[in-house]
């Protein structure tokens, strides 16, 4: 999980380099079929099957699927729009998100104690959102409801079934994550040709995103949730110091007080929901 959070910041930072000069949807669709070309080309050398009827019928594995296309979309429109370091703030909230999306779609009973950690970390991104201030955008809005589809990707991953390897998954999610882009180009404008520093930070965006992507799934799906999910938030110490080393940003004391809410809440949440397993 750690490595996966190191690889997706600094996929990040590419993300929001290259976003500057090239439209979001053709970045989504260059590094969707970059990366679904190469998790095929490892598919067909590891002999692992993409086209079994079991999983694509599967709601589970088409929901997650949906999901994660539509995360995919709006967390990289986000990424252009906003500062790298308070996108990774507020992407801190997902473990938040996680816990409310499981009390909604699956029923899962929560305690006062958990509701109160999720309200103060709402808490927190309402800090760093600052609504009501000059410094509010509209469209931090685009990162909760990005937010909001990976929670429900991390929701319905466990229960794609344990035959589907993890390698499938991740192919699929670069497949929709293409079909994302070709669906938000009329939003974003025509594409343009690229450069070779441009191409070679689509290289490096594929190669880390394939990376994280798989350790991601791989860690979702073989460990116990309880115990990898609070190192989801090195994820927030790495994009800050890339942000301030790389980019030159300077988070000011709200946004850092809101982010350090927002990991205290879903440290909280998740040390709660293991005590209660324990028992």
């Amino acid at each position: 999980m750690t490595l996966s959070m190191c690889g997706f910041a600094i996929e990040d930072l590419f993300l929001k380099i290259l976003s500057e000069t090239v439209p979001v949807s053709q970045i989504l669709v260059y590094v969707g079929l970059s990366a679904t070309f190469l998790m095929g080309f490892i598919s067909i050398i590891k002999d692992i099957p993409i086209l079994e009827n079991n999983f694509i019928k599967n709601k589970f594995f088409i929901i997650r699927c949906i999901a994660d296309m539509m995360g995919a979309v709006l967390i990289v429109t986000s990424i252009s729009l906003l500062p790298l370091s308070t996108v990774s703030s507020i992407l801190q909230a997902l473990p938040l998100f996680i816990t409310f999306g499981a009390v909604l779609i699956f029923k899962e009973i929560v305690g006062w104690r958990r509701w109160s950690a999720v309200f103060f970390g709402f808490l927190g991104v309402i800090l760093i959102l600052k609504p009501g201030f000059n410094s509010f955008h509209t469209s931090s809005l685009i990162v909760l409801l990005g937010v909001a589809c990976l929670a429900l990707r991390d929701l319905v991953t466990k229960n794609i079934s344990k035959d589907v390897h993890s390698i499938t998954v991740s192919l699929y999610a670069f497949i929709l994550t293409t079909i994302g882009g070709i669906l938000s180009v009329p939003f974003f404008g025509d594409f343009i040709p690229l450069t070779n520093f441009q191409w070679l930070v689509v290289f490096m965006i594929t190669i880390f995103g394939c990376f994280s992507y798989f350790m991601l799934v791989l860690a979702t799906r073989k460990g116990d949730i309880s115990v990898i999910s609070p190192f989801r938030y090195s994820r927030l110490i790495f994009a800050i110091l890339l942000a301030m080393m790389v980019l030159g940003e300077r988070p000011d004391k709200i946004t850092l007080l809101g982010a350090t809410i927002i990991v205290v809440a879903g440290y909280y949440t998740i040390w709660r929901e293991r005590k209660l397993a324990l028992k």
